[in-house]
């Protein structure tokens, strides 16, 4: 199921959105420009490692241009291939903004970056041992997901839906499309594991559940959860 687009409009210009998929898309080019040998030289010195975080290994001097600490941050920009990035995009594009129009652009700021922290934390504390880096905006990206199935639950989202050699186009509530996307998360988690490589579930299932928690507390008073159709509250920063 891959989402396309939502019938969601927004009153202000998705500045803050826009930004961060235009850091991430820049930092990629600049990734693929440094060649295999180089990407793996990155992901090592600005991915999030946990047994790093955790003093529980250390980085080759060379390879330690930021603090452990510091790539929790970083980690959020680098991506691992191009479907990993355009997948990620997508879906900070189709639902980013409504979240960005309910909170504004400053507290939008905090909000995607505390929800990419409890993202990479709920990863790493689940593979604490792990010296694999962790790399994407997937974790915070969750968050925003969580935000908006409970703000928009009745929103239409056009979604692609691949049948083998066939495709069909549906317009589903957001909160079906949002819901089984989650569900998804909690299925791989439980029948794989992340410690050796692959994707981090742990950090899915931690920024939803973290964006989940925060949008009462970063939306604007005013901004109603649980919004029906055609009665949208929008107020500008």
């Amino acid at each position: 199921m891959i989402p396309l687009r939502d019938d969601n409009p927004t009153s202000i210009t998705p500045v803050i959105t826009v930004a961060l998929i235009a850091a991430c898309v820049l930092v990629f080019l600049w990734e693929a420009s440094a060649g295999p040998e180089g990407q793996q030289r990155i992901a090592l010195s600005l991915g999030l490692i946990p047994a790093v975080l955790f003093g529980e290994a250390r980085l080759a001097p060379e390879l330690s241009v930021v603090g452990p600490t510091a790539t929790v941050f970083t980690s959020m920009f680098l991506h691992g291939g191009w479907m990993h990035l355009i997948g990620n995009m997508l879906y900070l594009w189709i639902f980013g903004n409504n979240i960005e129009d309910a909170m504004g652009h400053t507290r939008f700021v905090a909000f995607y970056a505390v929800c990419g922290i409890a993202a990479a934390m709920g990863q790493a504390f689940t593979h604490p041992d792990s010296t694999i880096p962790m790399v994407g905006a997937s974790g915070a990206i969750s968050g925003v997901l969580g935000a908006y199935a409970l703000l928009y639950p009745h929103a239409r989202v056009l979604v692609l839906i691949p049948l083998g050699f066939f495709t069909r186009m549906m317009h589903l509530p957001a909160m079906g499309v949002l819901g089984f996307w989650f569900v998804l998360q909690l299925i791989n988690s439980a029948v794989t594991s992340s410690s050796g490589g692959g994707v981090a579930w742990m950090a899915h299932i931690g920024g939803f559940v973290a964006g989940m928690a925060l949008i009462p507390l970063f939306k604007y008073r005013h901004v109603p959860l649980f919004q029906t159709r055609g009665k949208r509250h929008r107020w500008i920063e």
